[in-house]
């Protein structure tokens, strides 16, 4: 049964027929060369709010077909340096996509250069339905009073979108309505009926169940091949599954990159998410950083006093062989 809300009943995330691979061929189909020279470029970003810095002299590139990750310790600077890119943070240095440098410009030229970006909040119009949501999105390049005049069809790229996203039964349902997770696909699909090229994703699945995280990573592994598409993600398990490569921050600066392979490994990463302090800490992040697991615990045993050393030792050595 669907719970109440002050806007109405919720719709259940179960409730959704599932993201739609194939009807994604229509959304996002275009010549290849389209998009052959599209990538992001960072070079030097700094971004200073009284006199803290929150990023500082990160360089970035990321190419069409790159299923980036950003990762880090709350605090090192992810959403700060997607803010600088949207023109929602003052920055200095250079940020250029597709050759065209976004820094200094207002965020809707921003927009209409080809970049699209979600918050760790869906922004959608809650009193909207689905579908207007999605026409208003494709309709950003229109003027204004083609905005205010009555559409009697429905766009096919909002049709197709729709499909690609899972929300066509939900259609005609105010936005405000659905579960967090159909929110976010909601604005996966205002970003492709945009025509947005770069795609900036904040936590695309938080609050969403395993079956649909699985379904959004190969969302955007496809969107991916054509686009390029930055991910902000906590989910440790999900960027493994579904990421090409990793960047790893920590107070503002690039700690580490690479394969998913490379960043665990990485001594540096290891330390800024499991430390060398206390056994809690270790064995809980070791979870997520695999391979690190072993020298996390054997360190954190020798900072337990001589005799824990003399046990942890063979212990460690039996781990690591």
């Amino acid at each position: 049964m669907s719970e109440q809300t002050d806007t109405g009943p919720v719709v259940p995330p179960d409730a959704t027929g599932g993201l739609d691979t194939e009807a994604l061929e229509a959304v996002i189909a275009a010549p290849g060369a389209r998009f052959r020279h599209d990538y992001l470029e960072i070079r030097d970003l700094r971004v200073v709010f009284d006199g803290f810095v929150a990023v500082d002299g990160v360089d970035l590139t990321v190419t069409q077909g790159d299923l980036r990750f950003l990762i880090g310790p709350n605090g090192a600077g992810k959403t700060t340096i997607v803010d600088a890119i949207t023109g929602l943070a003052p920055a200095t240095g250079s940020v250029q996509f597709g050759g065209v440098e976004l820094l200094g410009r207002p965020s809707h030229r921003i927009v209409r250069a080809g970049v699209g970006r979600t918050f760790q909040t869906a922004s959608v119009f809650d009193e909207l339905t689905v579908l207007q949501n999605l026409d208003i999105a494709a309709g950003a390049g229109r003027g204004p009073w083609t905005m205010l005049r009555r559409r009697n069809v429905v766009p096919p790229e909002v049709e197709a979108a729709l499909e690609t996203v899972g929300l066509t039964h939900v259609r005609d349902l105010p936005a405000g309505v659905l579960a967090h997770g159909q929110k976010q696909w909601l604005e996966i699909g205002m970003l492709l009926v945009q025509d947005a090229r770069l795609l900036l994703l904040d936590e695309p699945v938080a609050g969403m169940s395993q079956a649909e995280r699985e379904e959004t990573g190969l969302l955007l592994q496809r969107i991916g091949e054509q686009r390029t598409v930055v991910v902000v993600e906590h989910d440790m398990e999900f960027l493994r599954s579904f990421a090409s490569s990793v960047t790893v921050l920590h107070q503002g600066r690039v700690l580490s990159e690479g394969t998913v392979a490379q960043v665990q490994a990485d001594p540096r990463v290891v330390e800024v998410y499991l430390g060398s302090g206390a056994h809690g800490r270790g064995r809980g992040a070791a979870a997520q950083t695999d391979g690190a697991a072993a020298q996390t615990d054997g360190a954190a045993a020798q900072t337990d006093g001589a005799a824990a050393q003399t046990d942890a030792a063979p212990a460690a050595t039996t781990e690591v062989e």
